[in-house]
């Protein structure tokens, strides 16, 4: 795939600019070469200074937060939009075919139309591309689209982590067990009880338990994607748990292996199947991954062993769910769409430990 050498500046909106997912899309931004922000739009904080909730763009220090303009939105060439659940359908109908998307939030998510009832309620919108590029074949479609659905914190870490054994048919793919813990910024910027630090700090719990989380029919839909004619279909048992940080993800998947196969064999695989992704990364046999050493960037880090005793993989996985699981990901989407390097403006290298 050839990439623009030619680029100019794009005028770029973000349309739920005061979330944190809006606000690391602001940070990404004003580091791009050829984005330029010509719109940012708050909803309830619309003519507030932009640093009165992002303290650290210093460089938005003398503008406010627009309120969402359906015109404004149309000045730009690329909008994102990082808005709650439901929200972004109500806007698409209404913005210039010419203007591409990208969508943060999982209303383009899902193909199936009773899954979007089930988990998340109310008519479904309808399906875009898939904005995964580490998966076979999907680079191409995003730079092909106008139109792409950014994909959740938890699926990104999670896919990432079951699509070489699912794509070389080496796991009883309906019996994916995963349990993951985020940060709380995963929860979003509205304040409720249960997210103050009083609560948070020094704690783990458990939340939408037992089968119940939105991003599980996204995990199947995109893994059964990648599943050979004859597997059994998907099926993830997924359990979040809310952990005392702001940001990260750490996610552990497992499944019954079909075959007895070693842990560095393994290694070797997932290491050819991501050859030409940057972002991830497979680690050395003598690390692990940490959400610390993920943070500020768009990296993923990725760990294999094989349970002997029990015959499963166990993958673990890292990443930060406002960067690789949000805006950065949505910014490697922006790139490809508008003929970019993807990994332009983006960081491979975390700022923890």
């Amino acid at each position: 795939m050839r990439y623009s050498c030619y680029a100019r500046d794009m005028k770029i909106g973000v349309v739920g600019a005061s979330g944190y997912s809006g606000g690391e899309l602001l940070r990404l931004i004003l580091g791009h070469p050829h984005f330029e922000l010509e719109y940012i739009a708050g909803g309830s904080s619309a003519g507030s200074r932009i640093t009165s909730v992002h303290p650290g763009l210093a460089p938005l220090s003398e503008r406010v937060f627009e309120e969402t303009s359906v015109v404004r939105i149309n000045d730009c060439e690329l909008i994102f939009l990082a808005l709650p659940h439901g929200e972004s359908a109500k806007l698409v109908a209404q913005i210039a075919e010419s203007t591409k998307i990208v969508d943060l939030g999982a209303d383009f998510r899902l193909h199936s139309s009773h899954s979007w009832e089930k988990y998340y309620g109310g008519a479904h919108a309808g399906t875009w591309a898939y904005g995964l590029s580490e998966l076979p074949g999907v680079a191409r479609t995003i730079a092909a689209s106008n139109r792409v659905a950014n994909p959740g914190c938890y699926a990104t870490s999670i896919i990432l982590a079951a699509a070489p054994l699912i794509s070389n048919n080496l796991i009883e793919s309906d019996d994916i067990v995963v349990v993951a813990a985020s940060g709380t910024t995963g929860a979003g910027r509205k304040p409720t009880a249960r997210l103050l630090a009083s609560e948070v700090m020094g704690s783990l719990t458990s939340y939408k338990f037992g089968g119940v989380h939105q991003h599980t029919p996204e995990i199947e839909e995109v893994l059964q994607t990648l599943s050979p004619g004859s597997a059994s279909d998907v099926k993830v048992s997924f359990t979040p748990i809310l952990a005392p940080m702001p940001r990260g993800i750490l996610a552990t998947t497992s499944a019954k292996l079909i075959q007895h196969i070693k842990t560095e064999a393994l290694r070797e695989l997932f290491a050819d199947f991501y050859s030409n992704s940057p972002f991830v990364q497979v680690l050395r046999h003598d690390q692990l991954p940490m959400t610390s050493a993920v943070i500020g960037s768009n990296s993923v880090q990725i760990q294999i062993a094989v349970d002997e005793h029990t015959n499963r993989v166990v993958v673990s996985s890292a990443l930060d769910n406002l960067g690789k699981g949000a805006a950065s990901a949505a910014i490697q989407n922006a790139n490809l769409m508008s003929g970019f390097e993807p990994a332009l403006g983006l960081s491979i290298t975390g700022i923890g430990a």
